[in-house]
């Protein structure tokens, strides 16, 4: 029953992150007006915006309009409930567990928009770089001192990168949001993770990536972004990076 609830509460916040996904692109408020059919306008009922139920009982329609609603709702709302569920199992009920639920929420919402428009928002990487400074007084994972290096090494080294991508080629490469994204991430996560998550990230994006470009026949110069990768490797690494590291070194 508590996996349940606590599983329940993360839906709930996945509908937030839905918001968030949808509005901040478009540079709407994420407070009013409340949830409303994109199509249609009108607004939707409190018993048509339960998490995951209302979606499966409506069969993904809107009640008014009956079109379609992306399927991506239920996507982050199911996500969102499962790593607040596992982070309750990894961490139990503490601050630890809360503040990586934050930081796995504003992953998310990097990660769709991403997927979307190939940006990542400063209103979240920023901000997360500051929180993920004071977070680091409430994670053991982390010292203050180990975050402030992961800030540093994580947007020097992509820094890097793309100054050096775009001298080789004359293109871009590697977006500023991305550096930032890195940034916030070895706030939160230290510097001892930014050589797990940029080898974990590069081999995700090989795999997924560019099984994605030989299924749609796209060249080497087609953009994918690179933001979701980075988010899969710090989910991972939250749950598994230490043992994993540990492993590795022990082969």
């Amino acid at each position: 029953m508590i996996f349940l609830f606590v599983f329940f509460l993360g839906a709930i916040l996945g509908s937030f992150l839905n918001v968030c996904i949808y509005r901040l692109p478009k540079r709407e408020s994420i407070l009013s007006p409340s949830s409303y059919c994109h199509h249609c306008g009108k607004p939707i009922k409190f018993y048509d915006n339960i998490p995951i139920l209302s979606y499966l009982i409506l069969r993904g329609k809107c009640r008014h309009c009956k079109v379609h609603i992306s399927f991506r709702y239920l996507v982050v709302e199911g996500l969102s409930g499962l790593i607040s569920s596992a982070l309750f199992i990894r961490y139990g009920l503490t601050a630890q567990s809360l503040l990586f639920l934050l930081f796995a929420a504003a992953l998310i919402i990097i990660t769709f928009i991403d997927l979307d428009y190939q940006i990542i928002p400063d209103i979240i990487s920023i901000p997360g770089i500051f929180l993920g400074i004071g977070a680091s007084f409430f994670i053991p994972l982390i010292s203050l001192l180990e975050s402030l290096l992961g800030i540093l090494i994580g947007g020097s080294f992509l820094l890097l990168v793309a100054i050096g991508y775009k001298w080789l080629t004359g293109r871009e490469g590697m977006g500023g949001g991305d550096i930032k994204l890195l940034a916030m991430i070895g706030a939160w996560l230290g510097w001892k993770a930014i050589p797990f998550i940029l080898f974990s990230s590069s081999l995700i994006g090989v795999l997924i990536g560019g099984g994605s470009m030989l299924i749609n026949k796209k060249g080497l110069r087609h953009k994918i972004p690179f933001g979701p990768f980075l988010s899969i490797a710090s989910i991972i690494y939250i749950f598994f990076g230490p043992e994993l590291i540990k492993w590795y070194i022990t082969l």
